[in-house]
């Protein structure tokens, strides 16, 4: 117990000694003295754009402390002294999310818009102790020592993918998890909805997506490769998976997330990873056999009929999509098309000659160029991974960049060329930013994975900056995020135990520029982040090497 003690008091040195924030600000100033929060505090916001945020600083600092702090207009009040204000200003070098924060007498935030408020209400909180992430009311003394901040991300797009399809993850999960990304000033949810094992998304035209698509009737154990490779039969645990969000679920998660200032890029992945949409309307398929939804991990050889019924489906289910997301991005998929079925299809060889295209890689395009136009034509811009620019890359289209690395000169190449055609780009590769890899080498001190190994310091170091752009053209490259497949992954503890300290390490290279980052700082302050994550429920992968505590019975 003397062993625990110390070390909590070590880390409470720490925080009382140099602020431990994730990320790391651009220009940090300690001052003399210190900001003591109380009950008779009041939040103060100028200009009704700030009111939101300061709506939501009160009810995420109520929890912990217990003071229902008013939120108050600024000029409804004279002097006042152990306040805080939220302040418009207009200040170009802070751009859209920068912002200005001064703890002295009072705490002063000041940015141009909602965004850069909220991240410096994040970091607010941050300064003060971790227990004030807890959802239980802590007896403490809510102490700030007294800072000059000024800061402004690198990246627009600082996002975290998830995969609800594999496993399905209540709304409130979802929620929790939006929470916790939003106080690491992650401003992307990247919501993969749909794929070959499960349908998510409830759309009211087409309900069978949901009532057959949303369900497999058992789920593969493990890997399934040994069976493979030996000739011998999958496993599986004939349990029953499923479940979707309803149209009034997905409002709500959209609206909770928008008011933590974080945008939900839907993803409907198409042609390819389609089984489960196709299991519920055979007609959407290459061939005339009944599929059930896919109960096994890898890719299906099942992809979507280019006939122009099937592009209206799929019309009709972005119009509905578009009206649950008002994100200016939709995430398509485009990746792991098996083409055979096509190869094999008679009609589909009779359109690809119709309609004068080269093969299949340009039937893809084509299919995609149809759903670029429509999305176009309705103020909404379309995303989709890397394989979108085989065979030809449609006008308006950006790219999720996953395969490889900086090391796959094809796709690399590929890459720069539609960076230099004016795409823009969002780097996500596997051998950096894929979060559902190993931690450590040794795999069996650590739950259950796809495979490879990504180390922490490996995902920091990384910059998705690459090296052969010229100044003006990496302003195509919107920024990166770290992927969330869930094989693996069955309940939000598990997703939180991979994401996590990895998507602190993102949060950081996202935010600062790439000769500021110190990895030997950042291991430091993360000492002080888990005590923020163990005040806040959610689970990780101690700094140290071990699991955490709730880890060690959970995923074996």
């Amino acid at each position: 117990m003397k062993k625990v003690l110390t070390v909590l008091s070590f880390l409470a040195s720490l925080a009382t000694a140099s602020p431990s924030l994730v990320p790391m600000p651009l220009e940090l100033t300690e001052t003399a003295g210190s900001f003591y929060l109380q009950s008779g505090a009041k939040i103060l916001y100028s200009g009704t754009q700030s009111k939101p945020v300061a709506e939501v600083l009160a009810k995420q600092l109520r929890a912990a402390t217990g003071y229902r702090l008013p939120v108050l207009p600024e000029h409804m009040m004279g002097e006042i002294n152990g306040s805080i204000i939220l302040r418009d200003l207009i200040d170009p070098s802070l751009k859209q999310e920068g912002y200005r924060l001064e703890v002295a007498s009072n705490v002063l935030i000041e940015a141009n818009e909602p965004a850069g408020l909220f991240y410096g209400a994040q970091t607010l909180r941050q300064l003060l102790p971790a227990a004030i992430y807890s959802k239980q009311v802590v007896h403490n003394t809510w102490e700030v020592a007294n800072v000059r901040i000024r800061d402004i991300p690198r990246f627009g797009w600082r996002g975290m993918h998830l995969d609800v399809s594999r496993h399905f993850m209540p709304k409130d999960a979802v929620k929790k998890f939006i929470d916790t990304i939003a106080a690491l000033k992650l401003n992307v949810l990247h919501w993969h909805l749909t794929d070959d094992q499960g349908w998510r998304i409830e759309i009211k035209q087409y309900p069978k997506l949901t009532s057959v698509g949303a369900w497999r009737q058992e789920t593969l154990i493990g890997h399934g490769l040994e069976s493979k490779r030996d000739g011998e039969p999958f496993s599986y645990d004939g349990v029953v998976h499923g479940g979707y969000y309803s149209q009034e679920d997905i409002r709500e998660i959209v609206a909770y997330a928008a008011a933590r200032h974080v945008t939900i890029v839907p993803e409907i992945d198409m042609p390819g990873h389609m089984q489960a949409a196709i299991a519920a309307y055979p007609e959407l398929g290459c061939t005339t056999e009944p599929v059930d939804v896919m109960t096994r991990w890898g890719v299906s050889e099942y992809i979507l009929n280019p006939e122009l019924s099937t592009i209206e489906f799929f019309k009709n289910v972005l119009t509905e999509v578009m009206a649950l997301f008002p994100s200016d991005f939709i995430h398509i998929g485009g990746d792991e098309a098996t083409k055979e079925q096509w190869k094999s299809s008679p009609r589909v060889q009779e359109l690809i000659r119709q309609r004068g295209l080269k093969d299949e890689h340009a039937m893809q395009s084509w299919f995609i160029k149809q759903l670029d136009d429509f999305l176009v034509a309705n103020g909404r811009r379309l995303i989709g991974w890397d394989e979108i620019s085989e065979g030809g890359l449609a006008r308006n289209a950006a790219i999720t960049w996953w395969r490889g690395g900086p090391s796959n000169s094809a796709v690399r190449k590929s890459i720069l060329n539609a960076i230099r055609s004016g795409h823009d780009v969002v780097v996500a590769p596997t051998s950096y930013l894929y979060f559902d890899y190993y931690q450590s080498d040794d795999e069996d001190s650590e739950p259950f994975a796809i495979g490879g190994h990504l180390p922490l310091e490996k995902v920091y170091h990384f910059d998705p900056a690459l090296k052969e752009l010229k100044s003006q053209e990496l302003k195509h490259v919107l920024g990166a995020q770290g992927q969330l497949w869930t094989e693996y992954m069955k309940s939000i503890n598990q997703v939180e135990y991979m994401a996590f300290p990895r998507a602190c390490a993102l949060a950081e290279l996202v935010w600062i520029p790439q000769e500021k980052k110190d990895f030997n700082s950042f291991i430091e302050r993360m000492q002080v982040q888990e005590n923020r994550f163990d005040s806040a429920g959610v689970n990780y992968r101690a700094i140290g090497g071990h699991q955490s505590v709730t880890a060690n019975s959970l995923f074996r």
